[in-house]
């Protein structure tokens, strides 16, 4: 797994030391408020996330980033890329996500991290089209969408708890068109 640098931040292979502060951002309920049911995770499910995260990489060659702060070393949350499983529809695919922990909010890390992780998404994964999904509630998120040279693809709802969401995507080309 690589290491990406941006101005502030690392993105990293999976530490067992990221579960603490993994488990705190999962147990937060303004962070979970958008995803999936909005339900909070308990340390056992955070634990088992963690190390599906570390699995995608070994099965599908990418996967998601532990985001720290360069200058503290802190764990902000994560960025990265999966298959989003949870919504057929949208299958064969591959996601972008982010989530980071409250406090890390507002500062534009969000977009930072996401940015790098989806450069090698394209540049060294070799994705040609990259999804992103987001509650239709959740402004913030399609603000990184935007931020990042996505277009709205399509309004659906999630089938296992009927969630609306909003699926925005980009293509290898457009990506590259964006940032010359």
């Amino acid at each position: 797994m690589p290491e990406l640098l941006t101005a502030r931040l690392r993105l990293r292979p999976w530490r067992d030391d990221d579960l603490d502060p993994l488990a705190e951002m999962y147990a937060d309920p303004e962070v979970m408020r958008y995803i999936g049911d909005g339900s909070v995770r308990a340390r056992e499910e955070t634990a088992a996330s963690l190390s599906r995260m570390r699995v995608e990489w070994e099965e599908r060659g990418h996967g998601m980033f532990a985001v720290e702060l360069r200058r503290t070393g802190e764990l902000t949350g994560w960025t990265g890329t999966t298959v989003p499983d949870f919504l057929p529809e949208v299958l064969p695919g591959v996601e972008i996500g982010w989530r980071l922990a409250h406090r890390f909010w507002g500062r534009g890390l969000a977009t930072e991290a996401a940015r790098a992780a989806l450069g090698h998404a394209f540049d060294i994964v070799g994705l040609e089209r990259v999804l992103s999904i987001c509650n239709v509630d959740n402004a913030a998120s399609e603000g990184v969408m935007r931020k990042l040279g996505m277009r709205l693809d399509r309004e659906t709802e999630v089938p296992s708890h009927g969630t609306r969401v909003r699926v925005y995507a980009v293509t290898r080309e457009e990506y590259a068109n964006r940032r010359d």
